[in-house]
C-alpha cells in the first residue's frame, strides 16, 4: 500500500428485529446491521437506559464494558464488535446469540424433575472456566497485565448455542486495573446477591477469586436444580453468605460424587485463599469427566438441547445424525469399549 494510512468513515446502520431482554441497566435487541450491495449481519444491540446514560458513573461503565469486552477475543467469550453514540444514545453491537441461556436449562430440567447429565454439566463449566481464565490473565497491547474480574458470573449470564458452544456474556459491571469502579469509592454491592462471594457482598476490594466462588455457585445448582443460597430478603443472604458455615454440597446432593463435592467446597470457600483459579477449577473437571470415561462435547450439548427444545431448537447447520447422545448409561459405554475391543482385535489378526 502507497500513501499515508487514512480513516474510513462507517455509515452502517441498524434495523431492530425484537427485543430479546430488558435489564435493569440496558435493553438488548435481535438487530440486522446493514451496509452497502444488500450486506447483512444478524446482530444484538444492547442499548443503555436514558436514565443511566444520563448518569456519568454509570454511562462510564456502559462505556468500559465496550471498550473491554471488544478486546476479549476468546471462544466461550461474547464478542462485542462496535459501540457508537447517536442522538444521545449509547449502544453496542455484540455477536448475536442463537441459543438460551443456561438459566433456561436449568428451569427446563426443573420443570422436567430430570437432573443434568453430570458430564454435561462439568463441560459447560470448565468452558465457563476457560472464559475466566482468558480474561483474567488478559493483558494489553504493552503486555500489562489488567487483573480483569467479570463480578456477575450467573446462569443468566452463561449462553449455550444451539451447536454447542458455550459463552460467558455481560462485562457490565465488571472491573480493570485501569478502570474506574463505582463500587469502589462508594461501597456499593454491584452483583446478584445469591451468587456473589463474601468478599463481593460486603462491597470489600474483589479480585478473579470472587468469579471462581459465583462459578462454583453455578456449578451447584446446575447439578441440584436448586439456588446454593436461598434467603430472600438481602440482610438474611448477606448472613447467609459471610456469617454463617459454607453449605456442605453432600447434605443437599448425597450422591454427589465426593471429588465434585471436594471442587464445590474450595470454590466455595469462604477463605479466597482456598480457592481454586478459574484453570485449575475447569481442569479439574476435564480430568473427573475423562477417568469416569464421560466427557462432554459440543456435539453433546447440541443433542441434549435439540432434546430439551424442540420447538425453538434451530442450529445454523444442519444437526449431525451421528451425534453421541446428551447422556451415555453404563450399559452403553460398556457395548461401545466392547465394540473397539472387538475391531482392534480384528485389525490384529
Amino acid at each position: 500500500m502507497n500513501g499515508a494510512l487514512r480513516d474510513i468513515e462507517y455509515l452502517g446502520k441498524f434495523r431492530l428485529v425484537r427485543r430479546i431482554a430488558r435489564g435493569g441497566m440496558a435493553t438488548v435487541y435481535e438487530a440486522e446491521q446493514v451496509g452497502d450491495r444488500g450486506f447483512t449481519k444478524r446482530v444484538a444491540l444492547k442499548v443503555i437506559h436514558e436514565k443511566y446514560a444520563k448518569e456519568p458513573e454509570w454511562l462510564q461503565l456502559f462505556i468500559d464494558e465496550a471498550k473491554l469486552s471488544a478486546n476479549l477475543v476468546h471462544g466461550n467469550i461474547v464478542q462485542i464488535f462496535q459501540f457508537e453514540e447517536v442522538n444521545g444514545e449509547f449502544y453496542m453491537a455484540m455477536e448475536y446469540i442463537r441459543g438460551v441461556t443456561l438459566r433456561a436449562l436449568i428451569d427446563r430440567h426443573r420443570a422436567l424433575g430430570e437432573p443434568v447429565p453430570v458430564a454435561l454439566a462439568a463441560y459447560i463449566v470448565s468452558r465457563v472456566c476457560r472464559a475466566l481464565d482468558f480474561a483474567h490473565n488478559f493483558v494489553d497491547e504493552l503486555g500489562t497485565r489488567l487483573y480483569i474480574v467479570h463480578r456477575d458470573v450467573t446462569p443468566g449470564n452463561i449462553l449455550l448455542t444451539w451447536d454447542g458452544q458455550v459463552k460467558l456474556g455481560d462485562f457490565g459491571i465488571a472491573k480493570a486495573r485501569t478502570m474506574h469502579d463505582p463500587a469502589a469509592a462508594q461501597r456499593l454491592t454491584i452483583g446478584k446477591k445469591h451468587y456473589m462471594s463474601p468478599e463481593q457482598i460486603l462491597g470489600l476490594r474483589v479480585d478473579w477469586r470472587t468469579d471462581v466462588f459465583s462459578t462454583g455457585v453455578v456449578l451447584f445448582e446446575l447439578l441440584a436444580l436448586e439456588q446454593l443460597f436461598r434467603e430472600v430478603e438481602t440482610e438474611a443472604a448477606m448472613d447467609e453468605v459471610t456469617i454463617l458455615p459454607s453449605p456442605d454440597p453432600r447434605e443437599r446432593l448425597p450422591e454427589l460424587d465426593p471429588t465434585l463435592a471436594g471442587l464445590i467446597s474450595l470454590a466455595i470457600s469462604k477463605n479466597p485463599m482456598l480457592r481454586p483459579n478459574a484453570a485449575m477449577f475447569g481442569l479439574a473437571l476435564d480430568d473427573w469427566c475423562a477417568k469416569h470415561h464421560s466427557t462432554g462435547s459440543p456435539e453433546r450439548l447440541q443433542a441434549h438441547l435439540a432434546q430439551l427444545f424442540p420447538a425453538t431448537y434451530s442450529p445454523p447447520v444442519e444437526a449431525r445424525h451421528d451425534s453421541p447422545p446428551a447422556a451415555e448409561t453404563t450399559d452403553e459405554r460398556a457395548l461401545r469399549e466392547l465394540i473397539k475391543g472387538v475391531g482392534g482385535a480384528e485389525g490384529r489378526k
